[in-house]
């Protein structure tokens, strides 16, 4: 019987969730029918643009993971480019919207109509939504996400068998198809895969349901505005404060992984 606790959160505390899950199969069918017939230009737009990166996430290798979504801080894609006004080297401000827009019409309606009922119904609790793969040998650092205002649900899309898993503190926690995996990220963790076959799943984070709203989207206003200032290209996700600390290596046994430092 699965356990719970402090850090690994049990769905069922979240049942506006279900309106993703519930959908699992056709989102995941939305991702491979993407992956399948998207041009290799819109390919790399949506890992350039429609993905958050990250300057303080250290892998151990060559970058193995990829992401890209449509919902960030609680706006579609197209809207949070033009809320903050993200310049990239290939394309304009307005040039990246429309694109962003296009994209997201052509291939992900049925995850963006699932996004709008949930947050319909929920006062806009949902803030990012996007699809991270871990391809065949990612190997994270251990660091932390400080986001005390979120959680971070992974609902799973494509989860082959074999060493693939999240360590977040003393434990090792695994995937699975059509489930989620709930987690405070502001516990040490790193994910890794050791098998020989890409992982999906799609990345979901919201607001905690028991704080009050008004402090949860003043504390995300703050954070995003010094996030973006420091790195657009992160989209409000990532942060300077996502480092842990040396002691949670040596903690956790992890104390080889602080010679780590290639880019995710």
């Amino acid at each position: 019987m699965e356990t719970f606790n402090e850090y690994h959160l049990d769905p069922k505390q979240f049942p506006f969730l279900k309106g993703l899950q519930d959908e699992w199969e056709v989102i995941r069918d939305e991702f491979t029918s993407f992956i399948q017939q998207v041009s290799p230009e819109e390919l790399k737009f949506a890992y350039d643009v429609l993905g958050p990166k990250s300057k303080t996430i250290k892998t151990k290798g060559d970058s193995k993971y990829s992401a890209f979504g449509i919902l960030f801080q609680g706006l579609f894609i197209e809207e949070y480019i033009q809320l903050h006004q993200i310049q990239y080297s290939d394309y304009g401000t307005d040039e990246a919207s429309a694109k962003a827009l296009a994209l997201r019409k052509k291939y992900f309606t049925n995850l963006a109509g699932a996004i709008d009922k949930v947050n319909f119904g929920n006062e806009d609790i949902l803030r990012n939504v996007y699809f991270g793969t871990f391809h065949p040998g990612l190997d994270i650092k251990l660091h932390v996400n400080y986001n005390p205002h979120t959680n971070r649900g992974y609902l799973g899309l494509i989860v082959p068998e074999g060493d693939i898993a999240m360590k977040i503190c003393h434990e090792q926690l695994y995937w699975h198809e059509g489930k989620f995996l709930i987690l405070d990220h502001s516990y040490p963790h790193c994910p890794h895969n050791y098998t020989s076959y890409d992982r999906t799943v799609l990345v979901v984070d919201f607001f905690k349901p028991e704080k009050p709203r008004e402090e949860v989207i003043g504390f995300e206003q703050e954070q995003v505005t010094e996030r973006m200032q420091d790195n657009p290209y992160s989209l409000g996700v990532f942060g300077k404060s996502d480092k842990a600390n040396q002691e949670d290596f040596i903690k956790y046994g992890l104390a080889h992984q602080l010679e780590w430092d290639k880019a995710l």
